[in-house]
């Protein structure tokens, strides 16, 4: 009974409909992506976990440019502006304790670590926001540390940014002829 007062109008424009939301919904279920692989990036990620003298344990998480025959310092990353310290996401340092960085106190917690290189100094930045995509929504107003620390030459070309951690806690950064530490100690 319901069939005889349907016009033929209203039940093409209902068809339509219900086809257009299978459709819809097909394409959605069909069309996501899977979760990208970053290691196939051209700036794969790494992770650096070190332990400090007392058994402080920090973690890096950052990713590795390389040079590409590109003047780095001074040139791709220019002196005296925030640089991300590394590719990609904003690099990452992780403490589960409070440590001090070259003797100065940062609480426990997770932050975004920035560098600004310079020619005879660089400042290692702590920032209270880590998450975060490169350096392009820094606010130095959430910054939790700033140490200032000297460059050095690296023996030989380092062609892909490394940060790598000693025993005595000592962090190292580096990438094409320069190179900074900084010391995590309790």
């Amino acid at each position: 009974m319901l069939m005889r007062t349907l016009t033929p109008k209203f039940l093409f424009l209902f068809l339509c409909a219900v086809l257009l939301a299978a459709t819809s919904f097909a394409q959605g279920t069909m069309t996501k992506k899977a979760p990208e692989d970053k290691s196939k990036r051209p700036s794969p990620p790494a992770t650096v976990t070190g332990t400090a003298a007392g058994g402080l344990a920090y973690t890096i998480d950052y990713s590795r440019p390389s040079v590409k025959g590109r003047k780095i310092f001074g040139g791709l990353e220019q002196y005296g502006k925030v640089w991300r310290t590394g590719a990609n996401e904003a690099t990452t340092f992780e403490v589960k304790q409070p440590v001090k960085i070259n003797g100065q106190a940062l609480p426990s917690g997770k932050y975004a670590l920035f560098t600004i290189p310079g020619e005879q100094e660089w400042t290692i930045i702590f920032n209270k926001t880590a998450e975060q995509w490169g350096a392009f929504k820094y606010d130095q107003a959430q910054d939790a540390l700033r140490v200032n620390v000297k460059p050095t030459k690296t023996p030989s070309l380092v062609e892909q940014f490394t940060i790598s951690s000693d025993k005595s806690g000592v962090v190292t950064m580096a990438w094409e002829n320069t190179q900074v530490s900084f010391t995590v100690s309790k």
